[in-house]
C-alpha cells in the first residue's frame, strides 16, 4: 500500500523512486540510530587523538587507542545492525579479562591486542549453519520449479534455507564475514519470489547480514534489484550464460554441428555403448566401479562446491538423480555423467561429468546426445549441460585492450578452473541461453568476493 497526498510528495524530495508502506515505516528506527553512530564514531576519534597527544607528551596511553579501535568496531556492529548474542558477549568479555591480567603482567602489547579485539569480537556476525535434513522439503519445491538450470543445486547439503510463509517457495543461502551468499533464484513457486525476496532481505537485516546473489537470472536479478528494500544499491555484473539444449528442436544436421557430430562417430567407431539409470539402482559393484573413475583423479570425492554442483556423489542421498553410464567395446565403463531433476522430470541438468583418462575423445558429446534420444522418449524438455563464464571473452575476435587482458587473465588460470576449454567442448551444442549475474553492492567487494571464493574452493564439511 503506498501513502498518498503530500506524505508521497515529502518522501519524493528525500528518495529517489517510491517506497512500500513497509519501507517508510523503517525509517525512523534508522534516522534514531545513524546520530548514535556519529556519536560513537567522533568519540573514537577524539579518544585515538588524545591519545597520541599524551604519547607525544611521554604519557603511555595505548589503553585509550585500544578502547578507541574496540568502540569503533562497536560503532560498525551497531551500523550494520548486528544482534549481540550470548556467546559473543562470553567471548568478548573473556577477553576483555585476559587483557586485563596482560596488562597487570606487564605485557602492554598483548594486552593492547586483546582489549582491541574486545568490540570486534562482540559485534562478530552470526554464521547459518547447513540444513540437509531439509532436503526432502527442498526436492519437492524442486520439482515444482520451472525453466531454471540451477534448481536441481539447492539440494546441497552445506545450504541453509529461508522458507516462504506458505513453504511455497525457498530460498539458498550461507553466510561467510556478514554476507548472506544467496545460491541462484529461489525455487518453488515462481508467484512468490518477490514476496519471499522482501522477507529475506528483512531476516538479513535483522541478523544484521549484507546480501550477494550468486547466479541471478535475468527476471530474478531484478527483482532483488527492486524488492530487497533493506539491500538497495545492488549492481548487475554478468558472468556468463546457461547452456540448455531444448529436446524437441535439437538435432546434428547442419554445419554448426559438424564437430559435434565427428566426436560422436568416433566413439561410435570405437564401440562405446550407453544406458542411463537412476543413481539409486545402482548396484554395489557398479558403483564402486563408478567410484574408481572418480578416484583416478584424486581429488574426486571432495566436497568442495556451492552455487552450480551437488555433493552426496552416488549414495542416492538426493531423490531423482539420473546417471548415463558409458562402456568400450569390452564393456568397461569408461565415464558417466550425473543429471538432477526439476519441473517433474521434465528438466535435466548435469552436475559433473566423470571419464577415465584413457578413454576415447568425445566421449561426453556422446552421452549428451544418447540422453538427448532418451529425453524425446521420456518427455524431457530441457537439458541443462553446464554453465559457461564469460563466454564473450572466447568468443570475441576484437577485443578492447581492457578485455584483452582480461581474457590472457583467463588464460593463464585455465590450469586450475579450465574455462576456455569448458567454452570450446559447450559451444559445439550452440545451446548458449540467458545471462546469469553476480548481485553486489561495491562498498562490499572485498568481503563479498572472500565470501564467494572460500564458499566455492573451501572443502566444506560433509553433511549426513
Amino acid at each position: 500500500m503506498h501513502l498518498g497526498g503530500c506524505e508521497v510528495a515529502d518522501l519524493n524530495a528525500a528518495v529517489s523512486g517510491y517506497r512500500t508502506y513497509r519501507q517508510v515505516a523503517l525509517q525512523p528506527a534508522r534516522v534514531v540510530r545513524y546520530p548514535l553512530i556519529g556519536v560513537l564514531l567522533l568519540v573514537g576519534v577524539v579518544l585515538v587523538y588524545a591519545a597520541d597527544r599524551a604519547s607525544r607528551q611521554g604519557v603511555d596511553r595505548g589503553w585509550f587507542v585500544a578502547a578507541s579501535l574496540s568502540g569503533l568496531f562497536v560503532a560498525r556492529g551497531l551500523h550494520l545492525r548486528r544482534p549481540i548474542t550470548l556467546p559473543h558477549l562470553t567471548a568478548a568479555v573473556i577477553v576483555l579479562g585476559l587483557s586485563n591480567v596482560a596488562y597487570r603482567g606487564a605485557h602492554p602489547l598483548v594486552g593492547f591486542v586483546f582489549l582491541a579485539a574486545t568490540g570486534l569480537i562482540l559485534m562478530l556476525p552470526q554464521g547459518s549453519r547447513p540444513q540437509p535434513e531439509q532436503r526432502l522439503r527442498i526436492q519437492g519445491l524442486v520439482d515444482e520449479t520451472t525453466l531454471d538450470p540451477l534448481a536441481p543445486f539447492a539440494l546441497h547439503s552445506s545450504k541453509t534455507y529461508f522458507f516462504s510463509a506458505g513453504s511455497t517457495a525457498a530460498i539458498g543461502y550461507r553466510t561467510r564475514f556478514g554476507i548472506a551468499v544467496v545460491a541462484g533464484d529461489p525455487v518453488g513457486d515462481r508467484a512468490e519470489f518477490g514476496r519471499l525476496i522482501e522477507e529475506f532481505s528483512e531476516f538479513a537485516m535483522d541478523h544484521g547480514w549484507r546480501i550477494t546473489v550468486l547466479g541471478a537470472s535475468p527476471e530474478v536479478g531484478e527483482l532483488w534489484r527492486t524488492r530487497a528494500a533493506n539491500h538497495r544499491g545492488l549492481h548487475s555484473i554478468p558472468i556468463g550464460r546457461d547452456v540448455v539444449v531444448e529436446v524437441a528442436g535439437f538435432d546434428l544436421v547442419g554445419r554448426k554441428f559438424r564437430n559435434l557430430r565427428q566426436a560422436v562417430s568416433r566413439t561410435r567407431n570405437f564401440g562405446v555403448t550407453t544406458e542411463i539409470v537412476p543413481e539409486r539402482e545402482l548396484t554395489p559393484a557398479l558403483r564402486q566401479t563408478l567410484f574408481d573413475i572418480v578416484d583416478e583423479w584424486h581429488h574426486g570425492r571432495q566436497t568442495r562446491g556451492f552455487s552450480m554442483i551437488l555433493d552426496h556423489l552416488l549414495d542416492g542421498r538426493n531423490p531423482g538423480m539420473l546417471l548415463v553410464i558409458a562402456r568400450d567395446d569390452s564393456g568397461r565403463v569408461v565415464g558417466f555423467q550425473r543429471y538432477g531433476e526439476s519441473n517433474h522430470g521434465t528438466e535435466l541438468s548435469l552436475d559433473v561429468p566423470w571419464r577415465r583418462k584413457d578413454a576415447p575423445n568425445g566421449l561426453d558429446e556422446r552421452m549428451i546426445v544418447d540422453l538427448v534420444d532418451y529425453g524425446r522418449e521420456k518427455g524431457v524438455a530441457r537439458i541443462s549441460l553446464a554453465f559457461a563464464a564469460f563466454p564473450e571473452l572466447y568468443s570475441d575476435k576484437d577485443r578492447t585492450r581492457i578485455r584483452q587482458g582480461l581474457y590472457l587473465l583467463a588464460r593463464a588460470l585455465d590450469p586450475m578452473i579450465r574455462l576456455e576449454s569448458l567454452y570450446r567442448f559447450l559451444r559445439k551444442f550452440n545451446s548458449f541461453g540467458d545471462q546469469r549475474y553476480v548481485l553486489l553492492r561495491w562498498r562490499e567487494i572485498v568481503f563479498t568476493g572472500a565470501a564467494l571464493l572460500t564458499l566455492e574452493f573451501v572443502p566444506h564439511r560433509k553433511q549426513i
